[in-house]
């Protein structure tokens, strides 16, 4: 009898477990504790960020997703087009979630005005991310980013796998982000825990803080986060960086973060109320035992503001830190090694670069000031912008270029340093003014260990992939080193030959077929391996290399799953159709604007400022463009070109500032006429596809109003 009501409890606790599990279904709310029954939900999202397919809402609540998996945007095919909310947590307090995947989404979680949320071993990767249109060869104005402003949500357009918001005491554990364009991004969010993350191989930021203070960040892996690199061509990083911290974000503590390989390692920007008031910034951050290396542009960055740079390692970077406006702040204990420049600060006050090895460095130290400080900046009617009272003392510098490279600084104290084989010690002039060896105050290097239990080891297999020449830049995003790739390693080379490297996991590669070509040779079957090309001649380039792969499963770059030992293709494609444009270019003012008036035939009458004959549209102007004889900030581009197309589809891509029309044969294609409609500080780009075959006629127009403009038109040939 006994055994006989054992088995009854027990099959009675079967039953009750099975049906406190729950299924979910697109539009659902949960207000209260439960289980999700594990399988994959095809839930799309909404096409507004403000409703959700599922909502949790309430207070003490935990919802294990069970490894529960999310699929979003069902009918599309590319992650920029990407679209909605997995999941959105609004208001309470105590909610937690742990073990969901979601993918296919703009934003995969988001909340607002929650305290103590949970977020815990889940899965985020493969979510919105943009299409980039820089390549190997140039750097595509419009990839550029904008954090500059959040106080309505602004980064939201450019996706994120969780964003919150006002959410207090929030702990972030154990997540994993990758394929993505942004990780985590917080606003107005103070007292989180954020440990034991991997944030890594996405296209803008691993972390980004907006006005969230108090937060510790510790044991995370938030390696190549980056875009806008071409190793030996450009290192741009355009504003992409594992961790961001902008706009009043004070008291934060980074501490054995791993940060590689990302656009800037760290970049911290006091914010536009300071620029504006000359008031706050982003202060008294601590950035302890992270590693900063590998960055295209600098390792750290921090700006207008007070804080502790110590222990850290930076190598290979532009710059190691970027410090400019910096006051009151602590440079110590930190590696720098194979660094353009080391540190570069103008305009900082009262900074302290104390027990640091420089080593390798083109330069090691650079502080400086300009004449004179921008008309329309606040900050420099407010706060004081000289460069002055420095304290240098008891660093190692070994192997550097130039050690100190001084201008317009007064009152630096340089002393108890070490220096051995340096090739120059001393760049300065006479506008550095009292510089001595007398002994100063330091700052105390001992830090506290601020070291979790079960804080994992961000740094671990690093040395893998040492070194910027790692950073492999995708249309997609950073390559990740876990499909199978042709690297083209010579892009910019005008011989004739092309040299590949081939990467992938283990496995064996063939060639199937290469298009555009004379002939190739493969260097090996296995991974890493090598090919060689040699292009047919001609100033038309339509090449397609064709390679299989058999091996262990992988995941390929949208996330899929490719199963074991299954042939799988992958591809190398470059096309090249020159057309020869005749470019003209006329001087407006804001009588004859053509963007707000009808007068563009009325100018294309008058004498052209410029002429000139190219191939291929692909400029950028700085400060307006320039003649021989002056300069404009307000011009009309007129390019007309005719061209023989081989039959097919193509895509047809345009980036621009202020406005452009694209006509082909007579037609509109593209109409972005109105600057109006782009209020971001960003260059936009369009893509048409468009059937072509024979002889075309093309037309472009475009405008610029004031300040940046750009005009780049590029053709790929898609079939």
């Amino acid at each position: 009898m006994n055994k006989k009501i054992g088995w009854l409890v027990f099959l009675l606790l079967i039953c009750f477990s099975v049906q406190a599990q729950v299924m979910l279904h697109r539009g659902m709310t949960i207000t209260r504790s439960a289980t999700i029954k594990k399988g994959v939900y095809a839930l799309n999202g909404f096409d507004s960020l403000t409703k959700s397919a599922i909502v949790i809402m309430g207070d003490n609540i935990t919802v294990d997703f069970n490894h529960a998996v999310l699929r979003g945007s069902s009918t599309k095919k590319n992650p920029d087009e990407f679209y909605g909310v997995a999941v959105l947590i609004k208001g309470g307090k105590n909610i937690t979630i742990k073990n969901l995947t979601a993918r296919g989404y703009k934003v995969a979680v988001l909340a607002r005005n929650v305290e103590g949320l949970k977020i815990e071993n889940c899965d985020f990767s493969y979510n919105y991310r943009q299409r980039l249109n820089s390549t190997q060869e140039k750097e595509d104005i419009s990839d550029w980013l904008s954090h500059h402003h959040n106080e309505n949500d602004e980064w939201l357009r450019y996706g994120a796998a969780i964003y919150l918001k006002g959410c207090n005491g929030a702990v972030i554990s154990g997540n994993k982000v990758t394929g993505g364009q942004n990780a985590l991004l917080m606003t107005a969010c103070v007292g989180a825990m954020i440990y034991n993350n991997d944030f890594s191989y996405n296209s803008g930021l691993g972390l980004g803080f907006y006005r969230s203070s108090y937060n510790k960040v510790l044991h995370n892996r938030l390696n190549f986060n980056v875009r806008g690199y071409s190793h030996g061509v450009y290192n741009r990083g355009q504003d992409s960086a594992g961790i961001l911290v902008y706009e009043q974000s004070s008291g934060n503590l980074f501490f054995k973060n791993s940060v590689t390989h990302s656009g800037d390692g760290f970049f911290l920007w006091a914010g536009q109320s300071t620029m504006d008031t000359g008031q706050g910034g982003c202060n008294d951050n601590q950035l302890l035992f992270n590693d900063f290396s590998y960055s295209p542009t600098n390792g750290v960055e921090v700006t207008f503001s007070r804080n502790i740079i110590a222990h850290n390692r930076i190598y290979e970077c532009d710059h190691g830190v970027w410090g400019g406006y910096s006051f009151h702040s602590a440079i110590a204990d930190n590696q720098f090694r194979n660094n353009r420049v080391a540190i570069a600060i103008e305009h900082g006050q009262h900074n302290e670069i104390t027990g640091n090895t420089f080593l390798e460095n083109k330069e090691a130290i650079k502080i400086w000031s300009r004449p004179q400080q921008p008309l329309d900046w606040g900050y420099a009617k407010f706060r004081d912008t000289r460069s002055v009272d420095y304290t240098i003392g008891t660093n190692n510098f070994s192997r550097n270029g130039t050690v100190f490279d001084l201008q317009r600084t007064d009152s630096l104290a340089i002393f108890d340093n070490v220096y051995s084989e340096n090739a120059k010690q001393y760049n300065k002039d006479s506008t550095v003014t009292n510089l001595d060896s007398v002994p100063q105050r330091v700052y105390d290097t001992a830090a506290f260990d601020y070291s979790l239990p079960n804080g994992m080891d961000a740094f671990k297999g690093n040395g893998k992939l040492a070194g910027r020449k790692n950073i492999r830049m995708t249309e997609w995003g950073p390559y990740d080193y876990g499909y199978p790739i042709l690297w083209n390693s010579n892009p910019t080379d005008t011989a004739g030959k092309m040299e590949f490297d081939v990467f992938g996991p283990r496995g064996k590669w063939k060639i199937v077929s290469v298009k555009g070509a004379v002939d190739y040779q493969a260097a090996g079957d296995s991974f890493p391996g090598k090919l060689r090309i040699t292009k047919k001649a001609g100033a038309k380039h339509d090449i397609v290399v064709t390679a299989e792969y058999r091996g262990p499963a992988f995941t390929d770059v949208f996330g899929n799953r490719v199963a074991a030992n299954r042939p799988y293709r992958f591809q190398f494609k470059k096309f090249f159709q020159p057309i020869p444009f005749t470019v003209k270019w006329f001087a407006f003012d804001s009588a004859s604007n053509p963007v707000k008036k009808e007068t563009l035939k009325n100018l294309e009458t008058q004498q052209p400022i410029k002429v000139e004959s190219v191939d291929r549209l692909d400029y950028a102007w700085w400060s307006g463009i320039k003649t021989k004889d002056s300069s404009y900030q307000q011009f009309l581009t007129i390019a007309e070109g005719k061209a023989e197309m081989d039959k097919g589809l193509y895509e047809l891509s345009v980036t621009w500032d202020d406005a452009v029309r694209v006509y082909i044969d007579g037609k509109l294609v593209i109409d972005e006429w109105e600057p109006s409609k782009y209020t971001f500080d960003e260059a936009p780009n369009r893509r048409v596809g468009i059937n072509l075959g024979g002889w075309h006629r093309f037309r472009i127009e475009h405008a610029n109003l004031h300040g940046f403009a750009t005009l780049s038109l590029k053709l790929a040939k898609k079939n």
